[in-house]
């Protein structure tokens, strides 16, 4: 067994509980906490690279909670492709972080919680059961909670606990189908494998994930459970769905993104409410696989549910008036793109959403990176206090609109690919009513888009200011600050224009529907 596959787990949550009961005069002064944690940051990160290289080895029986259900970890091409994600992401913020929590109070408890869901991620990524995903996304939930509390404020208190409190009850509904599920488990035994074959037995046993699925359903439609089979798995969609910010329970996410630190926020809504995208895909594509849900009610509610997310989510944030939370209901419009696509269970739109987590991670990141460098210079946090600040800050505003069209969907941006597939697999995906209701809806979404995101750079730009004395001493922010928007801008439109490697590794993942 190699536990190498472990380190990237298990030493941020251990960096960062260390950090957290450490006494404040162990490191001197600030920039001692900060050296600490920089290092911890980049040392966490190398780790998980090494992981993901494939250098670590792919599989890992860590031990079992009962005879016959492993805590085991697998690192297949899927979980490579959220896990680079959440260290790209996890560098820039945490850096960022560095200028932005400055003017915080408890930095160093901030940084603790920030390491330890770095960790708890890296396990949910590299989980190769359904059981071992479940345990990690309810540590994900505990983990990041702190960041959404750590101002203490009423507000940010009342936040967190209905994130808390959404995020478990769509935990228990998922718990539920996995209990169900549980006994069409299929056992695969392969004695020559090189591992030894027991792994392939416990993981298999345990719901493992295994291209198109791993359960026994034709056993289902024998017993006659059909029917109930189909509720346990829309329980599922519907609970891990919270996290992606899926109507009917979505309201945790634009009420916790406004009070959490910039930095918590652009990783709360660029990675953590992935953490929901990657367990319905394990759920659907790796577990129970698409051909018994395809044509099913199932498919058609998940799909009605997702449109009315995105448009709802795009027209809220239209109408919403501080930037923070516009961002925020825009996170809830764009997390139904990618559920919209998996919905349609076919290649294209599979390819489609998969790029737009990549696409959607690096972009609402910069974006809400944008915010908090803009609310921490100016002190200001409704959009139409930013006028003619672009004269100031021209490479944070250029970097903002680059990032804005991507988000929309506009040449030569990564935004245009993903949603070129997203409306490809809807049209493909013969479904009565929804196959043109969503390139319908995708389409007025990208207009809306269009007309909460442009304002705030063309009056930055082109506006006078509200305040001239005021806005005179206005500059770009600090290094630490400008590099990593700078950096999500400039990958969203590389990827944009130079698409293809990622395009051939997600197809290559696409495997699951052929």
């Amino acid at each position: 067994m190699n536990y190498m596959i472990l380190l990237p787990v298990v030493l941020p949550v251990i960096v960062g509980f260390a950090l957290l009961f450490l006494h404040e005069g162990v490191f001197r002064d600030r920039q001692g906490l900060l050296n600490v944690t920089g290092v911890s940051f980049v040392v966490s990160a190398a780790l998980a690279v090494y992981v993901i290289s494939g250098a670590a080895g792919d599989r890992l029986v860590l031990f079992r909670l009962v005879d016959d259900i492993p805590v085991y970890f697998a690192v297949d091409d899927l979980g490579r492709l959220f896990a680079g994600l959440v260290v790209v992401v996890f560098l820039l913020a945490g850096f960022f972080s560095f200028v932005y929590m400055s003017h915080e109070k408890n930095e160093k408890r901030y940084y603790s919680f920030y390491l330890i869901t770095f960790g708890v991620l890296m396990g949910l990524c590299f989980a190769g059961n359904l059981v071992t995903l479940y345990l990690f996304y309810e540590f994900m939930t505990l983990a990041s909670m702190p960041l959404v509390i750590h101002s203490g404020s009423k507000e940010a208190v009342m936040a967190a606990l209905k994130y808390l409190f959404y995020s478990f009850c769509g935990a228990y509904m998922a718990l539920f189908g996995i209990y169900f599920l549980y006994r069409y488990a299929i056992v695969f035994e392969n004695p020559g494998d090189a591992l030894g074959g027991t792994y392939y037995y416990e993981t298999a046993h345990m719901m493992g994930f295994v291209p198109g699925g791993s359960l026994d359903m034709a056993a289902v439609v024998e017993s006659g459970n059909t029917t109930l089979c189909l509720v346990a798995v829309f329980l599922m969609l519907v609970g891990f769905g919270v996290k992606a910010g899926c109507f009917p329970l979505h309201a945790w996410l634009p009420t916790a993104h406004p009070v959490a630190p910039a930095p918590a926020s652009a990783f709360l809504s660029g990675i953590i409410v992935k953490g929901g995208i990657l367990a319905i895909i394990r759920t659907v594509y790796y577990c129970v696989g698409a051909d018994f849900l395809r044509g099913t009610w199932v498919q058609t509610v998940w799909g009605i549910l997702a449109v009315i997310t995105l448009l709802m989510g795009s027209s809220l944030a239209f109408k919403e008036k501080i930037l923070k939370k516009r961002l925020a209901y825009s996170t809830v419009s764009n997390l139904s793109y990618i559920l919209l696509g998996l919905s349609m269970m076919n290649a294209a739109a599979f390819t489609g959403s998969l790029l737009h987590v990549v696409f959607h991670a690096l972009i609402k990141s910069g974006l809400f990176l944008f915010a908090g460098a803009l609310i921490f210079s100016t002190g200001r946090v409704k959009v139409k206090e930013f006028a003619g600040l672009g004269k100031k800050m021209p490479i944070l505003f250029w970097s903002y609109t680059i990032c804005s069209l991507g988000l929309i969907g506009i040449p030569p941006t990564s935004g245009v690919i993903s949603k070129w597939y997203l409306a490809t697999g809807c049209l493909e995906s013969g479904i009565a009513g929804l196959s043109w209701i969503g390139p319908v809806a995708l389409l007025v979404s990208a207009l809306l888009t269009a007309g909460y995101l442009l304002p705030l750079a063309v009056n930055g730009f082109l506006k006078a200011p509200l305040d001239e004395k005021e806005h005179d001493k206005y500059r770009e922010p600090a290094p630490f600050m400008l590099v990593p928007v700078v950096v999500l801008a400039a990958a969203t439109l590389l990827l944009g224009v130079f698409p293809a490697p990622l395009m051939e590794f997600v197809g290559d993942i696409a495997v699951v529907l052929k």
